[in-house]
C-alpha cells in the first residue's frame, strides 16, 4: 500500500471515529496537518466516494463475518423440504466420486 493510500485510510478512520462526514476536503485537511506529502487529490476523492453513505465502524467490526453464508432452512413448513435439502449435497458428493481419472482410462500425464 502506498503512502497516499495509507494516509487516506488513516484520515478516513479519524473522521469516522469522530463521526464526521468523510469528504475529500476533510481528508486533505487531515493529511496536510499530518505533514504527509505527495497525496494527489484523486486519492481523497476515491476514498470519500467509496465510503459515502457507509458506516466505517460497522465495516471494521464485520470484517471477518463473511456475509455470504446460505440461509438456514425454515423450521416450519414441513420436514420434506429440509430432508430434500440434506440429500442434495450427498448426491453431489457421489457424482464427484464417480468421475474417472486419466489413469482409469489407460493413460496418464507422463505416458
Amino acid at each position: 500500500m502506498s503512502t497516499a493510500e495509507l494516509a487516506c485510510s488513516y484520515a478516513a478512520l479519524i473522521l469516522a471515529d469522530e463521526e464526521i462526514e468523510i469528504t475529500p476536503d476533510k481528508l486533505q485537511t487531515i493529511i496536510k496537518a499530518a505533514n504527509v506529502e505527495d497525496v494527489e487529490p484523486i486519492w481523497t476523492s476515491l476514498y470519500s466516494k467509496a465510503l459515502d453513505g457507509k458506516n466505517v465502524k460497522d465495516l471494521l467490526t464485520n470484517v471477518g463475518s463473511g456475509g455470504g453464508a446460505a440461509a438456514a432452512a425454515p423450521a416450519t413448513g414441513g420436514g420434506g423440504a429440509a430432508a430434500a435439502a440434506e440429500e442434495a449435497p450427498k448426491e453431489e458428493a457421489k457424482e464427484e466420486e464417480k468421475e474417472e481419472s486419466d489413469e482409469d482410462m489407460g493413460f496418464g500425464l507422463f505416458d
